[in-house]
């Protein structure tokens, strides 16, 4: 139960400080594979350097041992991040966001079949009750879908996020460490040839505000965030993780409102509660029986 708790507060935290990635992002006027491309590249850095300075050593035999698996799952974090910053341009952020948060819900579909994990009628019914919630934050219910390219997007970034989640699963006595250092490298090196491709270098312009932005996106957005994310899904099932990741778009429109002006309806108001109030009765001792599943 101990390991549990610290592995909630992790994930809560971890999901807390994604939730702000949209804020500084919004500050930072440079193409989005770029700023993907530093997300990688300044977290692993920053890892590195925090190992150098402390003098924690890293398991290269535990690396060894699920190499493979670390660059796949860190090639998809990058293809992830491509994905769903793409989306952006075909569609409008609240159509791509509950496309996106499809994820979570994926994992909760595949992890009987993949993970083996029983499904309770209880953790369904608040996996379907944060979906729905998750639709009223989005305000698709009031604006619409637009950009059906853009949503087809979104939705494939959500499936490459649901099998990011469900590999973590398989690695194999590696800590939380290892497992982040690798994963970013792997991923900005999947992200670079895409922003050298895309960028229009002649246009970037950078200045103080603008670095320190970035920094602070690839070092506490990424490297902190990232070690808190795998540290916790260690420790928690699939599911209580897919649930639970809800905290960040919740986090991120409340954010918003305050910090933005961006105004929070009163359907945002209730999908948030709905969202959160799921995420907490789904670790509520209520309902749990023996034979009961979905």
């Amino acid at each position: 139960m101990k390991e549990k708790m610290s592995g909630m507060a992790q994930l809560i935290s971890a999901m807390l400080i994604f939730g702000t990635i949209g804020i500084a992002v919004h500050y930072i006027p440079l193409p989005s594979g770029m700023i993907a491309f530093v997300r990688g590249a300044v977290g692993t850095a920053f890892l590195l350097l925090f190992c150098l300075i402390s003098g924690k050593k890293l398991s290269w035999r535990a690396i060894n041992r699920n190499l493979a698996l670390l660059i796949v799952s860190g090639g998809l974090i990058g293809v992830n991040w491509i994905l769903l910053f793409e989306s952006y341009r075909y569609t409008t952020v609240a159509a791509a966001t509950l496309s996106y948060y499809m994820a979570p819900v994926f994992v909760v579909i595949a992890s009987p079949f993949v993970l083996k994990e029983r499904v309770t009628l209880k953790r369904g019914i608040c996996a379907a009750a944060a979906f729905i919630g998750m639709f009223l934050v989005s305000g698709v219910a009031e604006s619409g879908f637009t950009g059906f390219a853009g949503i087809l997007l979104a939705l494939g970034a959500a499936l490459i996020y649901a099998a990011v989640v469900l590999m973590n699963k398989f690695l194999k006595e590696i800590g939380s460490l290892e497992r982040t250092i690798m994963q970013l490298a792997s991923s900005a090196a999947v992200i670079l040839p895409y922003a050298l491709l895309t960028a229009d270098f002649p246009t970037i312009e950078l200045n103080p505000t603008v670095i320190i932005l970035l920094l602070v996106v690839g070092i506490v957005h990424t490297g902190l965030a990232y070690t808190l994310y795998f540290g916790a899904l260690g420790r928690l099932d699939a599911q209580t993780s897919a649930l639970f990741s809800y905290i960040d778009p919740i986090a991120a429109v409340i954010l918003s409102a305050v910090i933005l002006g961006e105004r929070l309806s009163a359907l945002g108001i209730i999908g948030a509660v709905m969202v959160i109030g799921s995420a907490a009765v789904s670790e509520l001792p209520l309902f749990e029986k023996g034979k009961e599943k979905v």
